[in-house]
């Protein structure tokens, strides 16, 4: 049976005032103070008894050096789908937002803009995608050889983006051996950024340089030259990462440390926004609910932006479980739309 099933209305009350406390003080919420704070027509002892049961069902738990509780992810997400009423915004957040993202700025500018922005209204981390369009997704390759040690490379990108380049090389190489390498690299990198697919070969060659065959050290010297190093502007755009060390007692050093070096290395939080380009609108991550480690003890908020109708990218906002949800929630969304609309 669905433990949302079996809360009594009494006990969603409480959950909601607990979390709502919570996320206002930052502090395990005892029940005496939900008694006296709160007006409640209960005694501490029928409070204690009811959050001992939301504490059984997973929707709270004691920190050890506490008597009072706080909200699991578990009781966040009941929180968020069912107790949430979403804030209205104040006309001048979105006067602020509309009067910063104004389509007379450059698109790399636009997106810094977004992201500065973003960060400085909800005071969290906030990521913006490159638009889809202007990353160099690999469609597919083909090689032929040329004389005088050259090879031709045949790039498909993104959806119908051909380019034709030449390569020179430091010896002359089969149709046969160039046929393996493409059909390789089709078959392993299709439908990935070409950047992130040189680098995985560089590094396979960095591990295994001595055991290499000699199909791989093909694919590895064709790729090397034929596939772009650095990309023409950045995967995403982040400001405020600094905002997450006011919650480093909450996330945890190591976990912090985890999260800062992802904002480095781009992979992980690269995938996640990929993500959610293929999902409709608006999209919450709680906990362990992204699917990667390096955001257990974090919350995500993102949202996708277009141009023309097409989605071409995602924005949003990383912070710890304890965020103001029905705050949070309706910025990121209208920063999304106000966006859409500059672009276009």
């Amino acid at each position: 049976m669905n433990s949302e099933h079996i809360i009594s209305e009494r006990s969603q009350q409480l959950l909601k005032l607990l979390i709502e406390q919570y996320i206002r003080d930052g502090q395990p919420v005892a029940s005496q103070k939900l008694a006296t704070s709160m007006n409640l027509a209960l005694s501490p002892a029928s409070i204690r008894n009811v959050l001992s049961e939301l504490e059984d069902l997973g929707y709270l738990r004691s920190p050890h050096t506490s008597a009072g509780r706080i909200p699991t992810p578990q009781g966040y997400r009941f929180f968020v789908n069912s107790l949430l009423k979403v804030k209205t915004l104040d006309d001048s957040i979105i006067g602020e937002v509309q009067q910063e993202l104004t389509p007379n700025q450059d698109k790399q500018s636009l997106l810094q803009t977004t992201s500065s922005l973003l960060s400085r209204i909800t005071q969290l981390a906030s990521v913006v995608t490159l638009p889809k369009n202007e990353r160099m997704i690999l469609r597919h390759v083909e090689f032929l050889p040329l004389s005088e040690n050259r090879v031709l490379v045949i790039l498909v990108l993104n959806e119908k983006e051909v380019q034709n380049r030449i390569i020179q090389m430091d010896r002359s190489y089969q149709l046969s051996e160039l046929e393996q390498a493409s059909n390789f690299l089709n078959q392993h990198f299709s439908g990935k950024d070409m950047v992130k697919a040189r680098a995985e070969l560089l590094q396979a060659m960095q591990r295994d340089r001595q055991h290499m065959d000699s199909l791989m050290q093909t694919i590895i010297n064709v790729a090397e030259k034929a596939f772009p190093w650095e990309p023409k502007q950045p995967d995403y755009v982040l400001s405020g990462q600094m905002n997450l060390l006011d919650f480093a007692d909450e996330t945890g050093v190591d976990q912090l440390r985890s999260l800062f070096k992802a904002f480095v290395q781009k992979q992980e939080i690269l995938e996640l926004f990929d993500h959610c380009l293929e999902a409709n609108g608006l999209q919450i991550f709680i906990g362990e609910e992204s699917g990667y480690q390096i955001f257990d003890s974090c919350s995500l908020i993102t949202a996708p932006y277009s141009v023309n109708d097409h989605v071409v990218g995602v924005l949003g906002v990383i912070g710890p479980t304890r965020i103001a949800y029905e705050e949070i929630i309706p910025i990121v969304d209208v920063t999304a739309k106000l966006l859409s609309a500059a672009l276009n």
